[in-house]
């Protein structure tokens, strides 16, 4: 089965090394006639410069081959949302990807695919950091900012870094079963199916960092913080910086780019999960001090928003993680569940 790494100068080293290693993990298990042959490609053959300064060895330049891939991907790297991929490699990547099985990207590797059109009328993801440009820079592409990883038909795109391993784990299932899978996770010592998406993985929301930022949402952003536990209003947070509700309405759309209440709720899930990482406090209390109506209200919100409960957050992000809590890979009955849905992804 024949994989190609599309990669460049400035490449991410994990989106390259994490796929890598799990096709590598896949072939010590499967037979000679199953391995996967992964190729590295690059603008050029000899050494690529990753972020971090790890060299890598490209034995292919994008020029120099032409096959038919059952799966194509493209890494990212932190520069690449800035990048402008010449016409050439551009209408090389449209001809490969029209020919292979599968075809797709880890972390931001989806620009490229986007300048090439690839990702027209598709959903996909990206880095969380990065999936607001995409959708802006390509409103014709469906971008989904909170998932791990996306199917789109044989396009396949995955979130930030270490979603690649997710990505391959499911392409392996997908190829040879879900215990291949199971054994190659194990292995890695990686979740076969992490719980949640990008959201939980996101900074808290910003208060004035030189972004394009009306001074009226850095108000609001202090109000809600200093009154949280109050039933906030739109009247209220209107008065709080000094404007009618209806300018107070139209310019919170123009900055703020979601409604009052959204807003206000997301202050709230940050608050919390300041409290759920820095604190043992119980959950009673950390939804009271956040200004949920219980801890099941905060509950549901979360599994909303983050699709993890606050138990789950907790033991995630913060020390002394309790482990019997983790999935168990090794029973067969969890590894159906896992991936009950890989069929529709």
């Amino acid at each position: 089965m024949k994989v190609a790494i599309v990669i460049f100068d400035g490449v991410q080293a994990l989106d390259v090394a994490g796929p890598l290693d799990v096709f590598a993990e896949a072939n010590t298990i499967l037979s000679e006639q199953q391995k996967y042959e992964v190729s590295l490609v690059g603008p050029r053959s000899g050494n690529v410069t990753c972020s971090n300064g790890m060299q890598l060895s490209v034995p292919y330049g994008y020029a120099d081959i032409d096959t038919q891939w059952d799966l194509l991907l493209v890494a990212g790297g932190p520069q690449l949302p800035d990048a402008h991929p010449s016409g050439e490699f551009l209408t090389w990547l449209q001809k490969q990807a029209l020919h292979a099985k599968r075809f797709g990207s880890v972390c931001n590797g989806a620009f490229v695919l986007a300048h090439a059109g690839l990702l027209d009328g598709k959903e996909v993801t990206t880095h969380w950091a990065d999936a607001g440009r995409l959708a802006q820079e390509f409103p014709q592409v469906s971008v989904q900012p909170d998932k791990i990883f996306v199917r789109d038909g044989r396009l396949i795109t995955s979130a930030g870094v270490t979603a690649g391993i997710d990505l391959c784990l499911s392409l392996i299932a997908e190829d040879w079963g879900h215990e291949l899978a199971v054994h190659v996770a194990k292995r890695l010592v990686v979740y076969i199916q992490r719980e949640g998406g990008q959201s939980q993985y996101s900074p808290y929301i910003g208060t004035g960092s030189g972004r394009d930022e009306d001074p009226i949402i850095r108000k609001v952003h202090r109000y809600v913080t200093e009154h949280i536990t109050d039933a906030l209003s739109i009247e209220q947070l209107a008065g709080a910086v000094a404007v009618s509700r209806r300018t107070f309405s139209r310019l919170f759309a123009k900055y703020a780019k979601v409604t009052p209440s959204v807003f206000v709720e997301q202050v709230r899930v940050d608050s919390a999960r300041k409290l759920l990482e820095d604190t043992d406090a119980p959950l009673k209390t950390v939804a009271f001090k956040c200004g949920f109506r219980s801890a099941t209200h905060m509950r549901t919100t979360f599994s909303r928003r983050l699709d993890v409960t606050p138990k789950q957050y907790r033991q995630r992000f913060r020390g002394g993680v309790d482990t019997d809590k983790e999935p168990r890979v090794e029973n067969g009955a969890n590894m159906q569940v896992s991936f009950q849905g890989l069929a529709h992804l």
